[in-house]
């Protein structure tokens, strides 16, 4: 049986986590979402990895929920149905929390759970022929555990819409509304790629750390006397670490 994920590290510590289910579009099950889980926790604890490429393999990076993983939930009592929720929400925070700087790439299809991913992402690079979607409504779902992410990336005006009518939209529009920073033709996202991670690992490793550690802190918050103290305590830190002292 194959791999539903697999993972490289290379000698730059660059993880690639790799969704490996091309016959079905890398859709999610209950089994694939364990397995991204155990793979992003262990990437965060380990100091020889500098940051982390997402992939899909095949034809498309994610259609979403396997559809037969649906219809088995379908017959889960209402805590199963929970427990089996919570799941995916743990493996979408994972990522999302992830220590180290994290990639995205997408091509194909991005759709519902695969936009949640990209979503969670620090950096996303995409084929200018992908094409996403909020697909969810049109079998009966809601963007339940991906909201938060693609709410924060797109804003709750273009969640609204593209929730409710579940239309696809292309790279461009993905771009304009902040989901997606870099386009590229599908052939140019390799070298995409290469250009952001030479700038990821130009950074100290624990100045990225702890510069995600800061974004996370800020955003969406009044800037207060606790906002400024935060900052301030941030700088004061970074300042007394071995990487400032040495420069790297």
């Amino acid at each position: 049986m194959t791999d539903a994920v697999l993972c490289t590290i290379d000698q730059n510590g660059i993880a690639t986590v790799m969704l490996n289910r091309p016959d079905l579009r890398n859709a999610f099950d209950d089994a694939l979402i364990a397995l991204l889980t155990g793979i992003f926790h262990k990437l965060d604890a380990d100091p020889a990895v500098r940051a982390v490429l997402l992939r899909g393999a095949g034809k498309s990076f994610s259609a979403g929920a396997d559809l037969n993983w649906m219809r088995r939930m379908a017959d889960y009592t209402d805590s199963e149905n929970m427990e089996d929720a919570r799941a995916l929400a743990g493996m979408l925070q994972a990522f999302d929390q992830l220590s180290k700087p994290t990639i995205t790439v997408v091509h194909g299809h991005c759709f519902a759970g695969g936009m949640g991913l990209a979503a969670c992402a620090d950096i996303v690079v995409a084929a200018d022929e992908t094409l996403f979607c909020l697909s969810e409504v049109r079998l009966g779902l809601v963007p339940g555990a991906i909201s938060p992410y693609v709410i924060r990336a797109i804003g709750p005006r273009a969640m609204r819409r593209y929730t409710l009518t579940a239309e696809r939209f292309n790279a461009a529009e993905a771009q304009r509304l902040g989901l997606v920073q870099i386009v590229v033709p599908v052939h140019g996202l390799d070298e995409a790629v290469g250009t952001m991670l030479d700038a990821l690992l130009a950074g100290a490793p624990s100045a990225l750390a702890q510069s995600k550690r800061l974004i996370a802190g800020v955003a969406g918050r009044v800037i207060d006397a606790d906002v400024m103290e935060f900052t301030a305590r941030a700088i004061a830190e970074a300042r007394a670490s071995a990487a400032a002292r040495d420069g790297r």
